[in-house]
């Protein structure tokens, strides 16, 4: 059910790592539990993330949640197409990225979970 090629979270947020950049965003099951969503705050260009961080929010028609970077990173991207649409978080959940950060810690990466342990978590 859940993809392979991501590493996910205790908090819900999927991380897909190529190379030293990693790309971030939130699971499927993050997205049913929060319904609709109306909003995505996401951090500036150029922000140092420690691993476990807030980097940013996102709101539903249900709550605001707070996003949690999975790795220690520089954010070099932020997924502006969330500004007018955000509910492709709801659609596309485990291809919509919120950002992408270069990587400083790559060992951060053992703490995270599998997709067989993260759909046990979800269980």
């Amino acid at each position: 059910m859940y993809p392979a090629d991501l590493k996910y979270t205790n908090d819900h947020e999927w991380v897909r790592i190529e190379g030293g950049e990693a790309a971030v965003g939130i699971t499927d099951f993050a997205q049913k539990q929060l319904g609709d969503v109306v909003f995505v705050e996401l951090p500036e260009i150029g922000r140092a993330l420690k691993q476990g961080e807030v980097f940013g929010t996102i709101e539903s028609v249900k709550a605001v949640s707070e996003l949690f970077s999975p790795l220690s990173g520089e954010v070099i991207a932020v997924n502006t197409e969330l500004g007018n649409h955000p509910d492709y978080v709801n659609s596309k959940a485990h291809e919509t990225w919120m950002i992408r950060v270069k990587i400083t810690n790559a060992g951060e990466a053992a703490s995270l979970l599998d997709a067989n342990a993260y759909e046990a978590l979800t269980k």
